[in-house]
């Protein structure tokens, strides 16, 4: 018979595929691209088509599909259509069920104990098959032998109810996976019918260590070698035996439990808050200098429900870099996003510099310009963050020179540059936001005519607008109607002059790129604009004064429709984050107050867009340059 396996280079997927190939399947799947994975499954048989098409399971009897790939798959569907599609955890649930079997279950530490007890019990000579969701070095993440069948059991999609194991491990039970579980009962009685359909049961919160010498770092990788040895004693295997193996056993934990990826950087799979303590926990060990952390939230749902629980994880770092959420397969979720957990941080104060990233290689550029001597990067999250922070340069590493330190934008941001990157022209104007993370941007000050005050034209609609002609024109800033375009002859950028007609302007926007160094205006235009009615006292009169500290609007107006009305009926008036806050005399003005830094500004903006993207449909667009 044959199966087919979609999204065969998933950890789990994978592992299941050598348990079905070793028990008589044809088998073979496909996946996104080529991994190192996946050229692994090929050396033992198993074919790997790039690529989705229904073509791969035309003589299929059998579709396993990975949790991560979606319903709407043209594969999935097929096969759902024919009746064959099964989903990772009910097939392997099957297979726990009808040989000798150890399941490993639980919210925390089933990886590390699977692989423990897999380990053991190989090193004390049985012939144990594993599928686990995880690697160590040498050892994959399934193996098929003939022996016992440890496997790691994961609660996530509620399949666990289907194994019936001849012997259940539960490390612990703390509430997660809200996508599925919609409440702590909910999830806590899965595991309660996990105990019910297993043979023997092993509770590992109740086992003790004492009388057990465990060469592992932290408190929660002891008690998961703790539990390995109690499965291995029930196997009746000696003492002696056990614990004349445990150092090698235990000598190196799966990929992404706090491993070393360079001197001074660490990953850690860690995404639950409880997961994340224990990895800091054990960073701030080792750390002689600050403790860096850089996390991608995994799941709009976990974020959400869980954000009151992720100050506390953070409590011993130094620094702590929040990077964009890591969807896996869902869809956004207003309260889950990154700016969401940043408020949930900054409002419990306890990280003493908190920044947010606009993305993780933004974080991890920041790390290896502020790393020095003794610091230590901890890299958090089960999403794809290692993959842009796991290569490249080593993190730490002193930095060519000293950070040049200035404040730039209206806002006042402190900036901290090495100035070996890319080329930024920065004015007066008030359309810039800048990052409080460390970038290698050279931010360069424009200093040509351009960078007078725009207030000098003394347009009457302009009236009260700050920012330079430069910026003006660059934004083709405007009110009441009206835009800085409306008066623009031509435009002098890096050095060469381009008629108005080529600088594409629109809504407050054009396609300048470069330095703007000299405008020049249509005289008649100009005093169209000067003579015409109402005058600048009128216009100053219409307008509200701004608080300090702000940019004007934050977000451009939607075709045939006002940012401000949609954000006051969003509710955003007055919400605030760390120092920065919504002007309660216009919602589509944000401002910097007392403590406020770049990252405040920017969280509070993705907060204000995503509440009127969930209540609204409408996906406003940034007028502030730099937010996106």
């Amino acid at each position: 018979m044959r199966v087919h396996f979609v999204g065969i280079g998933g950890v789990g997927m994978a592992g299941l595929a050598v348990l079905m190939q070793a028990d008589g399947w044809d088998a073979s799947g496909c996946d996104i691209g080529a991994t190192r994975r996946t050229a692994w499954l090929e050396s033992l048989g198993i074919p790997v088509a790039a690529g989705h098409s229904p073509s791969h399971i035309e003589d299929a009897d059998l579709v396993v599909a990975t949790p991560a790939v979606h319903a709407s798959n043209e594969e999935c569907a097929a096969a759902a259509a024919r009746g064959i599609l099964r989903s990772r955890g009910e097939v392997l649930a099957g297979i726990v069920s009808r040989r000798e079997s150890i399941a490993v279950c639980g919210s925390h530490g089933k990886t590390t104990t699977a692989t423990f007890t897999a380990k053991l019990l190989a090193a004390l000579g049985e012939d144990v098959a594993w599928a686990i969701g995880g690697e160590t070095g040498s050892f994959p993440v399934a193996h098929a032998g003939a022996g016992p069948l440890v496997v790691e059991a994961d609660e996530s999609d509620g399949t666990l109810a289907l194994y019936h194991p001849s012997l259940l491990v539960v490390t612990n039970c703390e509430y997660d996976h809200p996508d599925h579980f919609k409440t702590k009962e909910e999830y806590a009685a899965l595991f309660d019918v996990a105990r019910a359909n297993a043979r023997d049961v092993i509770e590992s919160s109740s086992l003790d260590l004492a009388g057990w010498e465990i060469p592992v770092a932290g408190e929660h990788n002891k008690r998961n070698a703790r539990a390995a040895i109690e499965v291995a004693l029930r196997r009746g295997h000696a003492p002696e035996a056990i614990a004349a193996a445990l150092p090698r056993v235990v000598a190196e934990l799966p990929d992404r439990r706090f491993q070393l990826l360079s001197p001074g950087v660490y990953t850690d799979y860690a995404h639950h808050p409880t997961e994340m303590k224990c990895a800091v926990a054990m960073a701030r060990e080792v750390c002689r200098g600050k403790l860096r952390v850089l996390f991608q939230p995994h799941r709009y749902s976990r974020t959400k429900a869980l954000a009151n629980d992720f100050p506390a994880a953070f409590a011993l770092a130094d620094e702590v870099v929040i990077c964009p959420t890591y969807a896996a397969f869902e869809p956004p979720l207003e309260g889950g996003r990154a700016a969401d957990l940043y408020a949930a941080v900054r409002a419990a104060g306890t990280v003493p510099r908190l920044h947010l990233a606009r993305s993780c290689r933004e974080a991890w550029l920041h790390a290896c310009l502020e790393a020095r001597e003794g610091d230590v990067t901890l890299v958090l999250g089960a999403g794809d963050i290692i993959d842009t922070c796991g290569g490249g340069a080593p993190a730490h590493r002193p930095a060519a020179g000293p950070l040049r330190e200035e404040r730039l934008s209206f806002f006042g941001t402190l900036v901290r540059t090495s100035g070996r990157g890319a080329r930024r022209i920065v004015g007066a104007g008030s359309n810039l936001w800048t990052t409080d993370l460390a970038t290698d941007e050279d931010f360069v000050h424009s200093r040509g005519p351009a960078a007078r005050p725009g207030a000098t034209l003394s347009i009457p609609w302009m009236a009260g607008i700050p920012g330079t002609i430069g910026g003006w024109v660059k934004m083709n800033a405007g009110a009441f109607g009206h835009s800085i375009s409306e008066v623009v002859e031509r435009v002098k950028v890096d050095g060469a002059w381009r008629p108005a007609a080529e600088c594409g302007f629109a809504y407050r926007s054009s396609n300048i790129e470069g330095e703007i160094e000299d405008v020049e205006f249509s005289d008649d235009a100009l005093a169209a604009a000067r003579a015409s009615s109402p005058g600048a006292a009128d216009y100053l009169a219409k307008r509200r004064r701004f608080p300090p500290r702000c940019c004007g609007s934050v977000f451009k107006n939607p075709p045939g429709d006002s940012a401000g009305r949609l954000l006051e009926a969003a509710g955003v008036k007055g919400l605030r984050v760390g120092g920065a806050y919504v002007w309660q005399e216009h919602a589509n003005v944000i401002a910097a107050g007392d403590g406020a830094t770049a990252s405040d500004i920017l969280a509070l903006a993705q907060i204000c867009r995503s509440r009127v993207f969930h209540r609204f449909g409408t996906l406003l667009e940034y007028e502030i340059e730099g937010l996106c």
